[in-house]
């Protein structure tokens, strides 16, 4: 199952202006990859930043949202940002499902 990962975090917090912030995020692709099995995750598909927007995306192929969101705690992802967790469709996917109703 796909998820995007939204997480926000303010200006004072953000890794480009933040010492602690920035140790904690050059850590989390590292940490992510490295705990992939234990929190269920399939696949990373893709990692992107918002810099003026402060807000990272992370799309996963995992099991479940709850996995997800105790991955988001132990890599420290909660330590800084505001998370939310979205299950997604591929949009070819979405449109055969469309195509079938």
């Amino acid at each position: 199952m796909l998820f995007g990962v939204f997480a926000v975090h303010s200006p004072d917090l953000c890794p480009m202006n933040n010492k602690n912030s920035r140790k904690i995020f050059l850590e989390i692709q590292g940490k992510i990859k490295a705990t992939q099995k234990k929190f269920h995750i399939t696949k990373v598909l893709g990692f992107y930043m918002s810099v003026l927007e402060h807000e990272w995306i992370i799309i996963l192929d995992a099991k479940n949202a709850h996995d997800i969101e105790q991955m988001c705690i132990h890599v420290g992802i909660s330590t800084t940002s505001t998370v939310k967790i979205v299950p997604i469709n591929d949009i070819q996917k979405a449109m055969k499902n469309m195509r079938s109703i």
